[in-house]
């Protein structure tokens, strides 16, 4: 199939078609197909497949409602599948870990939970402002995209955005303790800031280059919070559903935030759902306050409860998740010790890793260079300097080595073909001063 009629009549908003320039046909586990090709996917649809693409148990799900005409479009009316879906979150995820969260079924967007987040956070402290954190990602419609760093996103908004104040996340500025800086603010009449409603946070900050907040900063940040009377909203949208080796990405730190928004992978399937998760005594709508068409996907509910009960009635998935993170740990140091002059750092944890690379040019070639091999891979960064590394949580070990085995020979091929560039223009600058010199010495 020509790819052309995409760049003739799609807008050009179009944005990963341009990194993987091929038209895809089918997909199975952690393998895409175009018409002529296989891909390993280390890029699992932006995280929205963590548990790779047509799982047959989802399917299975899936193609039980479908057959058996269940509701598919459901607002927020009550039916059999999405109480299925809610009592298996409630016994299965929440209850385990001594979380007491109702549940807010959103549009079908991240971007709309967060944006119900920050309008009940404003709503229930009857503050307008709202504490952000440098390189933080957490949409583009207009309320997110205003708690959203990166000025290539904000710049498309069209409007002033305002209501949020950006503080440095944890390790952003060397030397700077980024609790106690917002402590400072807080506690200083003059500091400028104005309370805020809420902070909102990602423990692992991924379009912001993988990086990942301690348990001791998230438990110091969880403490401010308690005390100046603030919500803490955890945006697990990316970073969530397993992505950061427990179920929730803020397990480890022990902290209990007041909001969680999900999307991504919380359907299972890739299909649109999203969800809010609020503390009960903060839940304060007035009915239809915050609404959608679509906030009733129930194909996703049955998709959503299938992959609860298949893969974390135990802790089996979170222990091979951990081996898992470890083979893309090491192999990323490795990579990171054998080119320390081209990879700046690798950092990560679960199955969300990135390699930094001082080049942004170099993460480009790679990541382009892996797709030619037949690897998808993105890149994430402030100038999109980290590789970005994001298989499905249930990628087999040897798939998993085959792409991590592309994308080392990827790594290879491009700085071997820079030194190999930087060799000739050595050769070539020192050539031609070699002929200036010769020539003024003959006209001499």
């Amino acid at each position: 199939m020509d790819i052309s009629i995409f760049e003739e009549y799609e807008s050009e908003v179009r944005g990963y078609i341009r990194s993987f320039p091929t038209v895809f046909t089918k997909a199975i586990g952690s393998r895409i197909y175009s018409e002529d090709k296989a891909y390993i996917d280390f890029f699992s649809g932006a995280g929205g497949l963590n548990y790779g693409s047509n799982n047959p148990v989802v399917k299975q799900a899936m193609l039980e409602h479908i057959n058996k005409d269940g509701l598919i479009h459901g607002l927020d009316m009550a039916t059999d599948t999405k109480a299925a879906f809610i009592k298996a979150f409630q016994d299965k995820i929440l209850k385990p870990r001594n979380l007491k969260y109702k549940m807010q079924f959103t549009g079908p967007t991240g971007a709309n939970a967060v944006e119900a987040a920050l309008k009940l956070a404003r709503a229930v402290k009857k503050r307008h402002n709202i504490v952000a954190f440098t390189n933080a990602f957490h949409g583009v419609s207009l309320g997110p995209l205003a708690a959203t760093a990166n000025s290539w996103f904000r710049n498309a908004a069209g409007v002033e955005l305002n209501n949020v104040t950006f503080v440095p996340y944890e390790g952003y500025i060397n030397n700077l303790d980024s609790i106690e800086y917002l402590q400072k603010l807080l506690d200083d009449p003059a500091s400028g800031l104005d309370k805020p409603a809420a902070v909102i946070v990602e423990t692992v900050q991924a379009e912001g280059g993988i990086r990942v907040a301690s348990k001791e900063w998230l438990q110091r940040l969880r403490k401010l919070t308690q005390d100046h009377d603030i919500l803490l909203i955890v945006d697990d949208i990316q970073a969530g559903c397993g992505r950061a080796g427990s179920f929730f990405s803020f397990e480890e730190s022990e902290i209990t935030p007041d909001m969680v928004t999900l999307s991504k992978s919380i359907s299972g399937s890739g299909l649109p759902m999203s969800l809010l998760l609020i503390s009960p005594e903060i839940d304060i709508w007035k009915p239809g306050q915050h609404n959608g068409t679509f906030r009733g996907n129930n194909l996703a509910f049955a998709s959503a409860k299938a992959v609860i009960d298949h893969f974390w009635s135990d802790d089996s998935l979170v222990k091979d998740i951990a081996a898992k993170s470890r083979v893309i740990s090491d192999e990323l140091k490795n990579l990171a010790k054998k080119y320390a002059k081209q990879i700046k750092e690798v950092r990560g944890k679960g199955m969300i890793w990135g390699a930094e690379f001082y080049d942004p040019d170099v993460a480009k070639s790679v990541a382009a260079e892996a797709f030619s091999q037949g690897l998808i891979i993105e890149r994430s960064g402030p100038h999109d300097e980290v590789v970005k590394l994001m298989p499905a949580l249930v990628i087999d070990q040897d798939t998993l080595k085959e792409g991590l085995d592309i994308l080392h020979k990827s790594i290879d091929s491009v700085l071997n073909q820079q030194s190999r560039y930087n060799k000739v223009r050595i050769v070539t600058t020192i050539y031609r001063y070699l002929v200036r010199l010769a020539l003024r010495n003959l006209q001499g």
